[in-house]
């Protein structure tokens, strides 16, 4: 293989070190909350946000007052952005469905996709309020038919963000907080006095509250591990140095940490995109985040062939993998470990980002090895269930399950299936069925 990497981001190690004062900190945090509760919660708020109102929770009047702000031009383009994600969850549920077979006579088997019961949105802000990550959460649950959508994002310039609240109110949210940070995830995990726990958490947000998750899973449910915001390009001659630049610095910006990578076989692409960098980041606003999360965190890896492309690709396992090549289809059908993939040069991130109708809340940190990103089915869980309805099927099963019980030495679980061989099977158990 002949792989070179033309630019390397910060070593492994020093992002691991990263990624342990981060544990620390949110360790901490989270035990405060669960011991003190709300009091916690609102010196935390105090402390990051500067926002401590009477209640966290938004009243039918203060969601309306917010909604008032909002222009109609914005509410059209949330309104076109809720319709084409909603089109593509119902999609997706509708193809989720109840089963019952007949695996033996009188034997059924048969799951129900029943919903989570509670679920608590969480929506970033900070330096960036991403109105569009409260439509691929809230209203993405909503569809699923979760009974309780509870929504939460940080305060923007000291009050609720207008478009943000609209979102969550459109969606489908049934309370909604200004609350940001561990403190948010924190206290719809674990609740407090006046917050009721949820079942499960969702969204993405920056390192600390990808962290809070992790350390949550397990007490409740997590959609996936969703930290700062990873984007690959995978490109060939087709394809300019101009547009390949864009398209890695228009993640780049998210944060100081965002991981931007270019996969190339052409050299003159590579280096050109590099230059191209340069230029854009002289007269891009948002230069100073992208600038820092390009020193840092972005690669350019040249190889010989598609097929190093892809192996390096599938190793990565990287959030948003643009593919701008004379063989989009033949990526589509072999990548294996992704977030999600934007094909070819017509479509781009920014579009999944915010409205063209998939969920942009996707696998970061190699995730996308063991899972795929935010969808209806992560708010149905299938449950499974079993109907014996002849004697004859009762024996028969009882039979093989007692001596496989006594195979592993389960005494009382052969004898859960004796007894209905003794109940159900009399002279008419099948021939052969439980032969000594």
């Amino acid at each position: 293989m002949a792989i070179h990497h033309l630019k390397k981001g910060k070593p492994e190690a020093e992002r691991a070190e990263d990624d342990a004062k981060v544990r620390a900190s949110v360790e901490g945090i989270l035990k405060d909350i669960e011991t003190r509760g709300d009091t916690a919660v609102r010196e935390l708020a105090q402390k990051f946000d500067g926002y401590t109102p009477p209640s966290f929770c938004l009243s039918a009047s203060e969601i309306e007052a917010a909604m008032q702000k909002v222009s109609t031009r914005d509410m059209d383009d949330i309104k076109f952005a809720q319709t084409q994600i909603r089109r593509f969850a119902e999609a997706q549920r509708a193809s989720m469905t109840d089963i019952e077979v007949e695996t033996l006579p009188g034997v059924f088997l048969g799951h129900k996709n029943i919903p989570v019961q509670s679920v608590g949105c969480y929506v970033p802000g900070g330096k960036f309020p991403m109105v569009a990550s409260a439509h691929m959460s809230v209203l993405t649950a909503s569809v699923a038919g979760v009974p309780r959508i509870i929504a939460s994002a940080p305060p923007v310039k000291g009050a609720p963000h207008p478009a943000i609240v609209a979102a969550m109110q459109m969606g489908g949210a049934h309370e909604i907080y200004v609350l940001g940070g561990i403190q948010a995830v924190g206290a719809m995990a674990l609740g407090t006095e006046t917050i009721e726990p949820v079942h499960m958490l969702v969204g993405p947000g920056n390192a600390f509250v990808a962290e809070a998750k992790r350390q949550l899973y397990g007490r409740v449910g997590i959609d996936l591990f969703a930290g700062p915001t990873e984007t690959m390009v995978i490109a060939d001659e087709t394809v300019d140095a101009e547009l390949c630049a864009t398209d890695l610095l228009g993640q780049a910006e998210h944060g100081y940490n965002s991981p931007a990578c270019l996969i190339t076989n052409s050299r003159k692409l590579a280096e050109a995109t590099l230059a191209e960098i340069d230029r854009l980041l002289k007269i891009l606003p948002t230069a100073e985040t992208a600038s820092i999360s390009w020193r840092d965190y972005g690669d350019v890896i040249l190889c010989d062939t598609y097929d190093e492309m892809l192996a390096v690709a599938n190793d990565m396992a990287y959030e948003h993998v643009q593919v701008m090549t004379d063989r989009d289809d033949w990526f589509l059908d072999n990548m294996q470990s992704y977030g999600a993939l934007f094909l070819g040069a017509r479509t781009n991130v920014a579009n999944g980002d915010k409205v063209i109708g998939t969920n942009h809340t996707l696998p970061t940190k190699k995730a996308g090895r063991y899972t795929g990103g935010l969808w209806v089915g992560k708010f149905l869980k299938a449950h499974s269930y079993q109907r014996v309805t002849t004697d004859e099927a009762a024996a028969l099963v009882g039979e093989y399950g007692s001596r496989l019980c006594m195979l592993e030495g389960f005494v009382g679980h052969a004898e859960q299936c004796n007894i209905r061989v003794r109940r159900y099977g009399g002279k008419n158990v099948p021939y052969g069925a439980a032969a000594e």
